[in-house]
């Protein structure tokens, strides 16, 4: 393992100074909690709030997408851990307009238990109201019939782009909750690992795989996949990711999906061409149509190898969503 870092134990805060010095027109660090950052920007009174969060090592995702058009703040916990309630109750307070703020995070048990902890306080210490949404857009986590216990990975991105786009809209509160939970119901995802990452603090790898292995349905943070086995080509594990996604979500020839190939932070852009390629092909010949396609590291894991393919199904008021431009210090779409 090697990193470029110093004290293994200072990673996530070197790294929030560094951001914020780096983006300083887009994102600012609040006083009372340094894992609590709100765009730097003046947001309207009226406006639902956006809050997102999660652990860090995960970049862009999550800091990278407080900006206009997606989120208003963003929590920070530790590497592949739940930020506590307290800097999510900070942003809470900096981010609210007077209309509410909407809680968007992975289905995790640390998230759930934090950002609802959260949410408890700003009702009853802060008299502001919270919605929350959860992504649970991972077909291999969980079984169809018990699709609520799925985890969140690469598709949380499509939340974060619809329900922004809601709050810029002008939608209240329900409404922006209700286009989120929409989203995470449209969305599907489904990954493959070939390598691990290596945590800064323990220098030890999230997972054992062999050099000519590969792990079908592998989660964010190193979580058992359902199937491993000797690495495919390009084609053959394209055609796995998005066979499995069809299986769970009915699309139909002639409806319209936004595609989301992620790479989980080591695997080459070429590597994520290829496959984005023979996804195209796959949909193409079922009739499905590309209406917005996104290729490239959306929410990583340190340095993990592999990728995943997202698919969201459209209709005419996700599609507006979608195509509302966003200017984040890692994201921007015009």
């Amino acid at each position: 393992m090697k990193k470029l870092i110093n004290d293994p134990k200072n990673v996530v805060e070197e790294m929030i100074e560094g951001y914020v010095r780096a983006h300083p027109n887009y994102i600012k660090q609040l006083p009372a909690n340094d894992r609590a950052l709100v765009t730097a920007r003046e947001t309207k009174e009226g406006k639902v709030g956006i809050l997102i969060g999660g652990g860090s090592g995960h970049e862009p995702g999550f800091l990278g997408y407080v900006g206009e058009g997606m989120a208003d703040g963003v929590a920070v916990g530790n590497i592949f851990a739940s930020p506590s309630p307290d800097p999510i109750l900070e942003v809470t307070k900096a981010i609210d307009k007077g209309a509410g703020v909407a809680y968007l995070y992975g289905n995790y048990a640390g998230d759930v238990m934090n950002f609802g902890m959260a949410a408890e306080m700003a009702d009853l210490e802060e008299d502001i109201k919270v919605g929350m949404a959860l992504a649970s857009d991972d077909v291999a986590s969980a079984p169809k019939e018990e699709k609520e216990k799925r985890r969140g990975i690469a598709g949380e991105f499509f939340i974060y782009k619809t329900a922004g786009a809601a709050a810029d809209f002008g939608y209240n509160l329900e409404e922006v909750i209700r286009v989120a939970k929409k989203t995470n119901e449209n969305t599907r995802s489904m990954g493959v690992g070939v390598s691990p990452c290596y945590l800064p603090q323990t220098g030890e790898p999230s997972f054992e795989i062999g050099e000519d292995e590969m792990e079908i349905g592998l989660g964010h943070h190193g979580e058992p996949g359902i199937e491993k086995g000797k690495i495919e080509s390009a084609d053959a594990i394209a055609d796995r990711l998005v066979s499995d996604i069809l299986k769970d979500i009915e699309i139909t020839s002639g409806e319209e999906v936004a595609v989301l190939v992620n790479g989980l932070g080591s695997t080459p852009k070429m590597d994520l061409y290829i496959i984005y390629r023979r996804v195209e092909q796959i949909l193409n010949e079922k009739g499905i149509k590309i209406y917005k396609s996104y290729v490239g590291d959306y929410i990583t894991s340190l340095e993990m190898g592999g990728c995943s393919v997202t698919l969201m199904t459209l209709d005419e008021e996700l599609t507006e969503m979608i195509d509302h431009p966003v200017d984040c210090p890692m994201f921007v779409q015009k």
